[in-house]
């Protein structure tokens, strides 16, 4: 099992090390400028894994996880819809074209998907359960600038509580963890 999804996933698929976002500039540290390939790996891979954490909220993203072949178009599935808005946000932060970042988008999505099935258990629970531990570990890199809370509906996704870290931040984040467990979807 993948202990830290965005970390396999940037490893997998060769990008340059991520950096994590400051809470206070929401922006990453470094006053080094990027290279496009550095800034596109860190627009697109938290920007996918977090529509896919959204996405595995419910027991039919779950499910669609574990079902859907492997030749869907993963990236309108996970932003259902919305994926235009997300490419080109992505585009806009890395200073690339949107076929670029779509191209880019589409690659981790597909490693993202593969990640999950590879998964011991395939039970729809379990993966709503690893994608819930990866939430800080996703949201700590996730650039403000792609406002991922907006496009979908989920202004906590955006709150800078996320990306901070410490001692106490670090418990409250694994509280928060414990008590999030998604939508059941139980009900019609």
């Amino acid at each position: 099992m993948a202990s830290n999804l965005i970390e396999t996933i940037q490893k997998n698929l060769n990008y340059p090390t991520l950096h994590k976002i400051d809470p206070n500039i929401q922006e990453t540290k470094d006053a080094v400028p990027r290279q496009s390939k550095e800034k596109l790996g860190q627009g697109a891979i938290p920007t996918v894994l977090t529509a896919l954490y959204k996405f595995t909220r419910t027991d039919k993203g779950c499910k669609g996880v574990l079902t859907e072949t492997d030749h869907a178009d993963w990236l309108g599935v996970i932003f259902e819809g919305k994926e235009r808005t997300a490419v080109d946000k992505v585009a806009h932060y890395a200073g690339v074209t949107p076929g670029q970042a779509e191209a880019s988008m589409e690659e981790v999505a597909d490693e993202a998907i593969n990640t999950l099935k590879g998964l011991k258990n395939h039970d729809p629970e379990h993966i709503r359960t690893y994608m819930t531990s990866q939430r800080h570990n996703i949201l700590v890199y996730l650039p403000a600038a792609m406002q991922m809370g907006d496009l979908l509906k989920d202004e906590a996704l955006d709150d800078r509580t996320n990306k901070m870290e410490g001692p106490l931040s670090n418990l409250m984040h694994s509280i928060e963890g414990k008590l999030s467990k998604g939508d059941q979807s139980k009900y019609p």
